[in-house]
Formats: structure tokens, C-alpha cells, sequence
């Protein structure tokens, strides 16, 4: 049982055999690369950079479940992918705009 299930997960049309499989999963580092910036000053994240990391997330998502055979490991990095990016833009925009109501 484990043997076929492996056997078809490996000659799956987007399993490791196929760029389908490992392109997604290099998109991970991308997605590390942003949590670790969590840690890191506001002032250094960039409106630009974190609007194309959610964006990406957003539309690859909406994609990999149009195509067939359903690109799973596609769909679940880029939701993190936007979520992650997503978190990352309130955190500018409660840090810029958020500070300056509390001047006024």
C-alpha cells in the first residue's frame, strides 16, 4: 500500500520527476527569506517588493487551480506566499500611517 502510494506520487504529472514539483518547492526560500524579515525593523521593508510577493502569491494561487492536474504543492506555497507578503505590508502600513494619526 505504501509502495503504490509512493509508486504514484513519484509518476504523478507534477511530481518530482517534472519542474511542476520543484519550482514550487524553490519558492519556499522566497518565503523564508520574508519571515525572517519579520524580526527586522519596519523601515526596512519596501511597499514595492512586498505588494509583488502578495500579488504572486494571489494570482499563481488562482492559477495552480485552473490548471489539471491541480498543482497542490503550487497552490500551498503561494498562499503562504500571500499571506506572508500580506502580513508584511499591514505591518508597513500600520507603522507609517498608524503613527502618523496619533501626531495629528
Amino acid at each position: 500500500m505504501v509502495m503504490e502510494k509512493m509508486r504514484s506520487f513519484w509518476n504523478h504529472p507534477a511530481g518530482p520527476k517534472t519542474v511542476f514539483f520543484w519550482a514550487p518547492t524553490m519558492k519556499w526560500g522566497i518565503i523564508a527569506a520574508n519571515i525572517n524579515d519579520f524580526s527586522k525593523p519596519v523601515d526596512n521593508l519596501s511597499y514595492p517588493q512586498q505588494l509583488a510577493v502578495t500579488l504572486t502569491g494571489v494570482i499563481w494561487m488562482r492559477y495552480s487551480t485552473q490548471i489539471i492536474p491541480i498543482n497542490y504543492n503550487l497552490m500551498t506555497v503561494n498562499a503562504v506566499m500571500a499571506v506572508t507578503g500580506s502580513y508584511q505590508l499591514m505591518r508597513k502600513i500600520t507603522s507609517d500611517y498608524g503613527e502618523k494619526k496619533v501626531e495629528a
